[in-house]
């Protein structure tokens, strides 16, 4: 069977349908015939048509099955597949077995596939543009480091962090997690610094001036130098070595694409590349939200669809409660290593304040996200962040019936996650952290463009998961 074409399986479908309703009811009717002939005609009608119309609606059920299992599924992997090799840049071949009833489709797929892929890697056109592109970054990175001082933070026209080297890092470490594309209100008090932007629009000169940190009760002296054409601004942390390491290293962490953000635009309304996002998993004590709790909170952040080295959370959490020995055969985490981590009240702020201003992602979000909101009732902490559960996201690019565990995605999106880092709450954010990188353009290409189109395609799938939005 399996050497037939997709045109000739289709067609024995059809045959299959008009066969077997024609033996359907020639056997209904000459049931009927029997029963008519004892003379009760009115019931041997009636039980031919119960016959034949019941056995119709069983045949088609159980001819529809033998079509959804062996056509329109394997169509609809193949299909997703060949999404995420053109689209997320995932590898392989197209799946063999799934494939083994649809005739040549396969093959012309796989061929397409490989075209495709040979094609890109030599088209000059690309390569060109990617050398112009990476090349104008370098350059202008360039020429700012050669006027940049050491702890230096570019910030754009909306007041949200562009660049920061080594030792600027240091000093907003201090009050919270570095991270761009956030305010720098959230480290520096916004009073002072809007006073120095305002001052510096007027003279186009540089100004200094002192700013409380946020979050502490520390003061930092700083200096405000204007980019060309109002494009922001560079501020300069001075006596920084008095707070961290003087040979931290240089500027490490940018986004030039920032500088030309737009600001104040709706979640919904924002295309899915420009939004930034806060990865998170969490291992617990157990799989009751109401009763168990965190042992580990794992992040990281995309911005603007990519991984921001650095910018990440790793943190074991004491849970105030003996840590099962199942539990802990599966993540690895003992009463021990918890025993002076900081406890849930700590943990949970310090997520919410490096989630700020960011969607929230991450694998089957209802679970983690009700650890969450659960100490939030009690900390006075609003999760008002729209929320993205890669669960569903994986249900809109490969179809409800496929399997959507992290595992899965990542073997079909050709993620490798370190035997040492699986079912670690960094690891598992991390590998989730790709698997939303590599699914963007995917998105993309089916015309999934915001925030908004996101959220009207996982509602589609609600059965699976609850919306949290």
């Amino acid at each position: 069977m399996t050497h037939l074409s997709l045109r000739i399986r289709i067609f024995l479908f059809f045959v299959l349908i008009g066969l077997g309703g024609a033996a359907l009811f020639f056997v209904a009717l000459y049931v009927g015939y029997l029963k008519a002939s004892t003379g009760d005609v009115t019931s041997g009608f009636v039980q031919a048509a119960t016959i034949g119309g019941f056995g119709l609606v069983g045949m088609t059920a159980g001819i529809w099955f033998l079509f959804d299992e062996n056509v329109a599924k394997p169509i609809e992997r193949l299909a997703a597949g060949l999404r995420a090799r053109a689209h997320a840049g995932a590898h392989g071949g197209v799946d063999a077995e799934t494939a083994k009833y649809l005739g040549d489709l396969a093959p012309a797929a796989q061929a397409m596939s490989q075209q495709l892929s040979a094609s890109t890697m030599h088209t000059a056109s690309a390569i060109a543009a990617e050398t112009e592109r990476l090349t104008a970054e370098r350059d202008r990175l360039t020429a700012l480091l050669t006027e940049i001082p050491v702890a230096t933070v570019l910030v754009n026209p909306h007041h949200q962090i562009v660049l920061y080297d080594g030792q600027a890092a240091g000093v907003l470490a201090q009050i919270h997690t570095p991270r761009l594309n956030a305010p720098i209100f959230d480290y520096f008090d916004q009073g002072a610094v809007e006073a120095a932007w305002k001052q510096v629009g007027k003279t186009g000169r540089e100004v200094s001036f002192i700013a409380d940190g946020a979050e502490n009760e520390q003061t930092y002296s700083l200096r405000m130098k204007p980019l060309e054409q109002g494009s922001g601004y560079v501020l300069i942390i001075d006596g920084a070595e008095a707070h961290i390491d003087p040979d931290a290293a240089r500027p490490l962490i940018y986004d030039f694409d920032l500088l030309v953000q737009k600001a104040g635009t709706a979640a919904d309304e924002t295309p899915l590349r420009e939004l930034t996002y806060a990865v998170f998993d969490t291992e617990t004590t157990g799989l009751l939200p109401h009763k168990d709790e965190i042992v580990q909170i794992g992040a990281v952040r995309v911005v603007r669809g990519k991984i921001v080295s650095g910018e990440n959370i790793d943190m074991l959490v004491n849970p105030g409660m003996p840590i099962p020995p199942a539990s802990t055969k599966v993540h690895g985490i003992s009463d021990a290593m918890v025993r002076g981590a900081p406890s849930p009240d700590k943990a949970v702020p310090s997520f919410h304040k490096f989630a700020k201003g960011s969607v929230i992602v991450a694998h089957n979000a209802p679970f983690d996200m009700a650890f969450m909101h659960r100490h939030g009732k009690r900390l006075g902490l609003e999760w008002k962040h729209p929320v993205l559960d890669t669960v569903l996201v994986s249900a809109v690019l490969f179809g409800a019936s496929q399997t959507h565990t992290l595992d899965a995605l990542c073997e079909r999106l050709g993620i490798v996650i370190p035997d040492h880092l699986r079912h670690t709450a960094m690891g598992d954010a991390y590998a989730t952290a790709e698997v939303l990188c590599k699914m963007l353009p995917m998105l993309e290409a089916r015309g999934i463009i915001t925030f908004g189109d996101m959220l009207k395609e996982t509602r589609k799938h609600g059965r699976l998961l609850e919306d949290l939005n």
